[in-house]
């Protein structure tokens, strides 16, 4: 790799063919580039739709509906309404889940109060696990804690929009607003992030203390609905089925009605999402070896024409004394540097295409596509992808110019 000699050769070969090297290395150019920008692209489109689950990736959520099946001398048609009953039993009797969330709110949006400023804003209450299912960012303050369940504290974590609204530039911690003419005290404020949509709604929400929301606005023991989040390593259909038996139970549904309770399980939803652009990656791979093969095939072809066009010049290489390893390390070499200059140059254009994209689209919101990006172990995997392609290439060109005889190479004119 450094005989000086074998570069000035190589060089002069390349310049004397100049538009048969280049036609031929734009076969592997291409398939790099394409490699490099179907990753990128796919990848963009993961991050894009990853964007959009903005809850814990492992979450279930159970919510309650109406029963289709008659049971226990109970009619058709029942609505199951969730209580704090329901809570102490899924703590109680279903150990898989690391985390459950009972949840409520009040139905519509309702007048907030602070001073002199009001405006409508949605309530919601909630338990301490709330950040686990969905992060939250916290920008001052404090979340809801097991002392504010557990004494019905009424306080209160307001939404950007809420304090912007309600306080303008002016600190909210520790100042009281009143919900429909209760006070409540503020120990939090967090920003809303996520879907433009979403974070919209949030940052016009003030979570209260489930228990709270309870006493105070007349839905004594109700619950809304559930999420929750499994321990490590326990699937979420496990949770999902073991607190679906126990809500059956504890409501006298019958096992066979399969409409009484409504969930969705996040984790089999990502688990789809991530089998989908598994596929798309290898399809990528797929389509892009395939023109690097065939990129492959044309140095290939150039390199025994190469060896034919220096037949004679190979001869008086071995009559001279040249070893056969110094005949194939000249052709290999050759062929490497062809591959790899132009398989560096496709990543080179392919990546920047990636970055100038993902530049153009920053800060906006282009649905299911954000921020494309290539891996550095997918950059370096195809690095090393055209160093053995480039060896491989010329292999059979150079084991043909080591079989070459002095004596037949002398008279080959």
């Amino acid at each position: 790799m450094f005989d000086l000699d074998k570069w000035s050769e190589i060089w002069g070969t390349v310049r004397r063919h100049k538009l048969r090297t280049g036609l031929t290395a734009f076969g592997v150019l291409w398939g790099i580039f394409m490699l490099v920008v179907l990753l990128g692209a796919g990848k963009g489109f993961r991050n894009g739709v990853e964007k959009e689950f903005d809850v814990a990736k492992n979450a279930v959520f159970v919510w309650s509906q109406r029963t289709s099946v008659p049971y226990a001398g109970l009619k058709v048609g029942r609505f199951i309404r969730f209580t704090n009953d329901d809570v102490a039993a899924l703590l109680r009797e279903v150990p898989e889940a690391a985390v459950v969330l009972p949840r409520s709110s009040l139905d519509g949006t309702f007048t907030v109060q602070y001073g002199t400023k009001s405006s409508t804003f949605s309530v919601n209450g909630e338990y301490p696990g709330y950040p686990a299912v969905k992060p939250l960012h916290l920008t001052s303050g404090r979340f809801i804690n097991d002392i504010d369940i557990n004494e019905r504290r009424k306080v209160a974590i307001i939404g950007d929009r809420v304090a912007e609204v309600l306080f303008g530039t002016d600190n909210p911690l520790g100042r009281e607003i009143r919900i429909k003419g209760i006070f409540f005290r503020v120990v939090g404020l967090f920003k809303a992030e996520g879907k433009p949509e979403n974070a919209q709604e949030e940052a016009q929400t003030i979570m209260i203390p489930l228990t709270a929301l309870q006493v105070t606005f007349n839905q004594v023991n109700q619950v809304g609905y559930f999420a929750f989040i499994p321990k490590p390593g326990v699937p979420a259909a496990v949770v999902e089925t073991k607190v679906k038996q126990l809500l059956a139970r504890q409501h006298k549904v019958a096992p066979t009605d399969d409409r009484a309770f409504g969930s969705a399980n996040v984790e089999e939803e990502y688990a789809r999402v991530q089998g989908l652009f598994t596929g798309i990656s290898g399809f990528s791979w797929m389509v892009s070896i395939g023109t690097i093969l065939a990129g492959i095939i044309g140095v290939s072809n150039i390199m025994l024409i190469v060896v034919k066009e220096r037949t004679k010049e190979i001869g008086i290489r071995k009559a001279l004394g040249a070893t056969p390893w110094s005949i194939i390390s000249l052709i290999v070499q050759e062929s490497i540097v062809i591959t790899a200059a132009a398989g560096l140059i496709g990543l080179l254009l392919g990546t920047a295409l990636m970055a100038g994209i993902a530049s153009l689209i920053q800060g906006q919101d282009v649905g299911f596509f954000a921020n494309p990006q290539v891996d550095l172990g997918v950059a370096l995997t195809a690095v090393v992808l055209l160093v053995v392609a480039g060896g491989v290439a010329g292999l059979v060109p150079a084991a043909i110019a080591a079989r070459v005889q002095p004596v037949v190479a002398l008279k080959d004119e």
